[in-house]
């Protein structure tokens, strides 16, 4: 199941916000069910939030022998449209 986020639709307002949902909360529901509309808690209208992701980060460009050790075949340009196999 995915994570979804939610925040207050007035977060600065305590009158329309709980502390719970003021300040956003997570939520683990199926993907056919509807988005909340209103705080479990407070029952005042909330707002579903674009999350950040999660991509993997490389620390540091592949060598030419870690790619040959990975399994690619590594190119280098000698004239125009013309590569040789290192």
């Amino acid at each position: 199941m995915p994570i979804y986020e939610y925040v207050s639709e007035a977060p600065e307002d305590p009158e329309h916000s709980c502390r719970i949902c003021a300040r956003g909360f997570e939520l683990r529901r199926p993907v056919d069910r509807a988005p909340l509309l209103v705080c479990p808690l407070c029952k005042h209208p909330v707002k579903k939030v674009i999350s950040r992701i999660n991509t993997p980060t490389v620390t540091k460009p592949l060598s030419i022998s870690d790619a040959k050790k990975a399994g690619f075949t590594v190119l280098e340009r000698r004239d125009q449209g013309v590569y040789e196999k290192l």
